[in-house]
Formats: C-alpha cells, sequence, structure tokens
C-alpha cells in the first residue's frame, strides 16, 4: 500500500506478556495472554491507520481531478455550477481534500452506492470508479488518521426510559417507577439471554394492545414526565435532544420526592431497604454510620466516586433532620430524593480532557457508557469495583465484561429500545387502514397492527440471544407468530380466539422466502402504507434509511402529493405508472432513482401486508429494479439477494445505527476507520450479532471521549437546591 511497515511481537516470561512494537510513532500495548485478541484488534487498527498514507499530489492531479473533470461537470462546476452547493472544480490540491473528511466519506458514498453521477449522465467504468472509491478511501484514512478528533461528547440528561432503570436499580426496586408505553413487547418470563436460546413457545404482550397490558407493579402516585421525542433519523437518547431546562429540573424534584414518598416504596419492595434506609441496631457511631451508608449510595447514583465536600454535605444534612427529630428513614429518604434531582445522578457526561486532542475514557466513564449502551441504566456495583480497580478498560477485562453484560436479563433493555426505534416500528401505532376496504384489520376495539409489531421484535430478540448472523435480519428461515398473525399471512383472515391480554407466540420455520426476516414483515408494510393504498416511495425511504443507513433528503416543499384519484385513466393504469406520470421534475429524480427501486420491490404487499399479485384493476404488479445500479431482480427474493450480496454494506449500516446508539450522537465521517474495522471483524466470525457489539465497545470511538476544557463557559455540576449550600 505504499508504505512499509514491520511489526515485532515478543514474549516475555512468567507472565506471558505480549509487547508490539513499531511502526514507529505506535504507541507500545502490553497486555496479558487474555487481552491478546484486543490487542491484535488494536494493531489491525493502527497498521491500517500508517498504511493508510495520504495519496500524493500526483494521484489527485492525475487521476481525481481528471475524473471530476470527466464525469461531475455538468453538476458540480461548469459554468458556475454547484449543486448541492459543492464545486469540484475548486478544488486545486490534495489538502483541500483531507482537510473536509465529510466531504471525501460523501464522495465514497454517492460513488460507491452508485448514485452519482445521475443517469443520462457520463459515467466511469466499472475499474475507475472502484478506483476513485479505493483513492478516496485512502484520503479518508489518511485524514483521520492524521486529525483523529471525534465530535465532542454530547453532556445530555437521562430520557425517562433510563431514568425508570436507574432509579429501579439503584434501590433494587420490585416494581418499575412508572409505566413506559414506548416498550412495545412485553416479557412473560421467556427472556433469558444467557440459555443462548429462545423457547419454541413463549407468552409475549404489546402496551398498546390495550389497558390489561398496562397491569404491573409499579410505585403508586409516581408519574412520569413526558416521553422523549427521537431524533430524525437517530433515537431518542441523542445529546442534542435531551436538555434540562430550570422548569424540567424542578419537576424532576418533585418526581424524586413522589419515589420515596410512595406508599409502594418500602422495605418489602425495595431491596436496598435494610442496608440503607433502616435504622442502625447500635446508635453509637451514628455519624460514622450515615457517612458510609451514603458513601456506598451516592457513588453508585453518581456513576463514580463521591467528592469528600459533597459527601460531608449529604452527612451534615441527614444528621441535622434526624436531631431535628425526624425518624432515620425519612431522613434518609430526603437525602436519596435530592441525589435523584441531582444533576450528578441526571446527567451522563464525560470528564474534561487534559489535553486538546481526543483521550481514552477513564474507567468510570466507560462503565457508563457500557451500562448505558446495553442496559440503559446505571453500572452495577461489579462494574464500578473494576473502574475503582483501574482494571475495566483493560483488554480481556472489558471483552468479559461484555459477555457477562449480554448473558444478563437486564439485556432486555436493550431490545425494548433499540431494534423498536431502529426499525421506527412507533409507526404502527397509528397505522389506520380503511375499514371499509380491510375491516378484517380490525377486531372489537383492537387492531392486528398490534400482533404484527411483536414478530419483528421477537426476531431481533432471537438473533440477539442465540448470537445469529445479522443477515438473519434481512433473511430468516424463522420467524413468531401467533395464530391470528399464522392466518393473516395465509388468507389475510384472523383467528376470533384472540384476546388482548398476554398472547401465545409460535416459533414458526419459514420456507416461502418472499416472508421470513424484517424488511417484509407486515408491521413494516402496514406502517409504510396509508389508509387505502401502499406508498413505494415511504416504503423506499423506510429500506434507505433502516437497511442502508442512507436517508434521502426530504423533498421540496412545493412538491404536490400523488393524487388519490385522477379520473377513471388512473384507475386503469398500475401505481408505478402513476407515479411515472406525476414525477417529472429534475430536481427529484436523483432522490427518486436511489429510492423508487426499493419501495417498488415490496409492492407485492399490499397496504396491510397481505401478498397480491395483481391490483385491484387487475394489472399485474411489477416489483422489478436494480440495486445500486448493479444488480437486478425480478421479485422480492431477488431483492433480498441483492441486499444480501451487498452484506458488508449493510453490515456497515447496522453497526452505524449501533454505533449512534451507543454514543448518543451522530455517526460522523471521523468514525469511518473504526467503522471499516467493524465490517472486517464481522466478516471473520460470520456477521454474527454479539461479535459485532463487541466490536463496538472495543472500538476508538466508544472507548475514547474528546471534551476539551472551554475557556469562555463551564458546565458547572452541582447539587439541587433540596440540599443546604
Amino acid at each position: 500500500m505504499g508504505v512499509k511497515t514491520r511489526v515485532v511481537v515478543a514474549f516475555s516470561s512468567p507472565d506471558s506478556t505480549i509487547f508490539v512494537f513499531e511502526p514507529p510513532g505506535l504507541e507500545q500495548i502490553s497486555c496479558t495472554i487474555a487481552g491478546m485478541k484486543f490487542a491484535l484488534i488494536l494493531l489491525v487498527n493502527m497498521v491500517f491507520a500508517v498504511a493508510s498514507a495520504p495519496a500524493d499530489e500526483d494521484s489527485f492531479s492525475e487521476f481525481l481531478q481528471p475524473a471530476f473533470q470527466q464525469s461531475c461537470h455538468k453538476c458540480h462546476g461548469v459554468d458556475g455550477q454547484a449543486e448541492a452547493d459543492l464545486n469540484l472544480f475548486e478544488l486545486k490540491s490534495v489538502s483541500e481534500l483531507t482537510n473536509n473528511p465529510e466531504l471525501v466519506e460523501k464522495l465514497i458514498d454517492v460513488l460507491d452506492s452508485q448514485t452519482m453521477p445521475p443517469e443520462g449522465q457520463p459515467q466511469p467504468g466499472s475499474e475507475q470508479r472502484a478506483q476513485m472509491v479505493s483513492e478516496l478511501r485512502k484520503l479518508l484514512h489518511a485524514s483521520i488518521s492524521s486529525h483523529r478528533q471525534f465530535p465532542r461528547s454530547p453532556i445530555r440528561r437521562m430520557n425517562r426510559f433510563q431514568y425508570n432503570n436507574a432509579v429501579q436499580d439503584l434501590f433494587k426496586l420490585e416494581p418499575v417507577v412508572f409505566t413506559l408505553p414506548e416498550r412495545m413487547l412485553r416479557d412473560y418470563g421467556y427472556f433469558d439471554p444467557s440459555s443462548g436460546q429462545m423457547p419454541d413457545k413463549l407468552n409475549a404482550g404489546s402496551r398498546p394492545l390495550g389497558k390489561s397490558q398496562l397491569i404491573e407493579s409499579r410505585l403508586a402516585g409516581v408519574g412520569p414526565f413526558p416521553q422523549d421525542l427521537r431524533a430524525e433519523h437517530g433515537f431518542d437518547n441523542r445529546g442534542d435532544h435531551l436538555s434540562l431546562s430550570p422548569l424540567l429540573l424542578e419537576s424532576f424534584l418533585k418526581l424524586s420526592r413522589s419515589i420515596v414518598e410512595s406508599p409502594d416504596f418500602h422495605e418489602k419492595s425495595c431491596g436496598t431497604w435494610s442496608s440503607f434506609f433502616s435504622r442502625p441496631k447500635e446508635t453509637e457511631h451514628l455519624k460514622m454510620d450515615v457517612e458510609k451508608r451514603l458513601r456506598i449510595f451516592l457513588t453508585r447514583a453518581f456513576r463514580r466516586p463521591v467528592p469528600e465536600d459533597v459527601l460531608d454535605r449529604y452527612c451534615k444534612h441527614v444528621i441535622a433532620r434526624i436531631e431535628s427529630g425526624e425518624s432515620f428513614s425519612d431522613a434518609m429518604k430526603m437525602a436519596a430524593s435530592a441525589a435523584l434531582a441531582s444533576p450528578r445522578f441526571l446527567y451522563i457526561y464525560d470528564r474534561v480532557n487534559e489535553g486538546e486532542q481526543a483521550e481514552p475514557l477513564d474507567d468510570f466513564d466507560l462503565a457508563s457508557r457500557l451500562s448505558y449502551f446495553l442496559w440503559g441504566s446505571i453500572p452495577d456495583e461489579t462494574l464500578l469495583e473494576l473502574a475503582k480497580a483501574g482494571k475495566l478498560h483493560e483488554p480481556g477485562m472489558l471483552d468479559q465484561q461484555v459477555d457477562r453484560m449480554l448473558n444478563d436479563k437486564k439485556l432486555k433493555r436493550f431490545c425494548d429500545s433499540f431494534p423498536s426505534q431502529w426499525l421506527q416500528l412507533e409507526r404502527i401505532i397509528s397505522s389506520t387502514p380503511d375499514p371499509n376496504l380491510y375491516p378484517e384489520f380490525y377486531f372489537a376495539k383492537y387492531r392486528v397492527s398490534m400482533h404484527m409489531m411483536l414478530e419483528p421484535l421477537l426476531v431481533f430478540e432471537t438473533v440477539l440471544i442465540e448470537n445469529r448472523p445479522i443477515l438473519d435480519l434481512v433473511d430468516s428461515d424463522f420467524s413468531y407468530r401467533s395464530e391470528l398473525l399464522i392466518s393473516w399471512y395465509k388468507d389475510g383472515t384472523q383467528s376470533r380466539k384472540t384476546t388482548p391480554t398476554r398472547i401465545p407466540f409460535t416459533r414458526v420455520k419459514v420456507t416461502d422466502r418472499r416472508q421470513g426476516g424484517v424488511i417484509t414483515n407486515a408491521a413494516v408494510m402496514t406502517m409504510t402504507s396509508n389508509p387505502t393504498r401502499t406508498q413505494p416511495i415511504t416504503r423506499g425511504a423506510w429500506i434507505s434509511s433502516v437497511i442502508f443507513n442512507s436517508p434521502p433528503e426530504p423533498p421540496p416543499a412545493d412538491v404536490p402529493p400523488l393524487p388519490e384519484d385522477n379520473g377513471a385513466a388512473s384507475q386503469d393504469m398500475t401505481l408505478r405508472e402513476r407515479f411515472a406520470a406525476h414525477r417529472n421534475r429534475t430536481e427529484c429524480a436523483g432522490c427518486h432513482v436511489k429510492i423508487d427501486p426499493l419501495g417498488f420491490a415490496l409492492e407485492n404487499y399490499g397496504p396491510t401486508g397481505i401478498w397480491r399479485d395483481k391490483y385491484e384493476n387487475g394489472r399485474e404488479i411489477d416489483p422489478t429494479g436494480v440495486l445500486f445500479r448493479q444488480h437486478e431482480f425480478r421479485d422480492i427474493v431477488e431483492f433480498k439477494d441483492a441486499i444480501l450480496h451487498e452484506k458488508k454494506r449493510f453490515t456497515r449500516a447496522f453497526a452505524k445505527h449501533l454505533m449512534s446508539f451507543a454514543l448518543g450522537r451522530e455517526v460522523v465521517a471521523a468514525d469511518s476507520l473504526a467503522l471499516d474495522t467493524i465490517v472486517e471483524q464481522s466478516a471473520d466470525s460470520g456477521y454474527r450479532i454479539r461479535p459485532l457489539i463487541k466490536q463496538i465497545v472495543l472500538s476508538q470511538p466508544f472507548r475514547q471521549k474528546y471534551n476539551p476544557r472551554q475557556e469562555k463557559s463551564s458546565i458547572s455540576v452541582v447539587d439541587p437546591p433540596a440540599l443546604p449550600r
């Protein structure tokens, strides 16, 4: 690759320490045999970075510039034109590209996916296109390697899902704090990730299914704060969406009081009651006992050792209340309430950097990042003890902890948040097919969609628990269905035995590849339709956003919708023909070339997910198309094959979704090198989901922070007004 690289690996006895030296400039790595795998992964990252040296000016001037002039001149440079505010003819040197990694990544994306140049324009040959992508990748890797500055770690408050989990874990509560309807899939005892196997039969429920699904043990008198909104094409844990206004902070203080004062918050429901709230039998050393209890509690609540001055303030507050005649339990409740309203508890944030460059997280921040990623909650005692000992970041230990967390039942929280948001399944709740056209969709006051939404979530949980390849999410040979869904897929009718309580689901073998996976699930097909017909553009945008993580730009504001009734002539047309007649704006062509084939590939599935071969007017449905201008397909099975042929592209997109969820921020060009490594490592493991998740944790964006000190402004974390200063 143009750079000579030499790596020396030496083993020493008796501790079998591995030392990795050279090439020059690389830091020495030291780890035990247990951490060898991690060290080799890190070595691959570094060698890749060094080997990806900047392309020289000759490569830019002799190849890339002429290629831009040949294929991009009409839209991006000639006669002063610069569509998308991009003029490639203004680039005069290679440094103008290496200093703009976002531009380089965008160029790679549109060339590799063959989105650009648009149809009708001069196209580079396949070898020339591949070489352009290769040279641009070298530039991107060189740019990232030389700057390696990840986005600033966002300071953000916990969303209400994380808050509920954190309070429940902090006090070891039996009941939940408050009911969360966004938890779409209710577990009736089947979820056991340590077993490595999902049961063939299970009972599940859906909170939107009805009031009976909301019946669970919870704290009386405690109301949830409003549901947090999702970021566009993102998740509800994004830092730019989770602010904390003074008014909301006051609401959190009231919420914390309602928790500890709930009649259901007592010694039988609270696992920490005896160790924290109960008055000690010996009161001779009361102050020492209060300090000991508060130190343990506040360290857990604040996710790192509590500062001595803060601990002292809490202790004095508790002792003062006790001396004024308040009971020991009530005094400790007030301290606990103050901790729950403290920004130290509410905010998720990284420590400030020592320097101006990205730095490794300290072990306590690493514990929090890991725990909020996989458990949606505060770290447990094991993670905090390892962080305190400075061992969590060690390669073998981090690997071991990820395995432990993936086998813990708290992993259900990851399944309660990531897959439903990744698949955008909240849209199925508001789907209302026309009851006159699709009367079988409704039964009593409930809808088939409430069963539909559980199927893809159970498929995801199976892939995770059984450590199956993520390719099963595209095309699986199994699924989970209720009696209602079995009859629905068979002939569009439903079993009348269904009740709105817990629903029996059975694992079924899928032999018809028109079904299986999450792409052709009835829930996705229904939620991407309107009440009367399918919406190929919506479906195409969903595939582009969810499966390939390439959301299309929003349409121009002045583009009218497709008329639902365009006279007798339109009634004899297929939907594809109506769209072709309706769409003639050149500024729309680029996106539609990209998303239309994706949507029309799914056109055989009607507005409620039922297979059909013809439209109501008798015309044959045409699902044919070309994926990325490379893979022709004639039906949905060949479309799935085309996606599987692009499995590395799908894996990268899925890993990008996971990384965004794990970091609480948008994934940017600086993360590309890590994503490339993750994809290659995933291929080696057969694209299985657990190794992929582990690679996210081992990646540099996950293990590092970029949070330099700001001179003009600073953030002070203080305690709430419940405690005296």
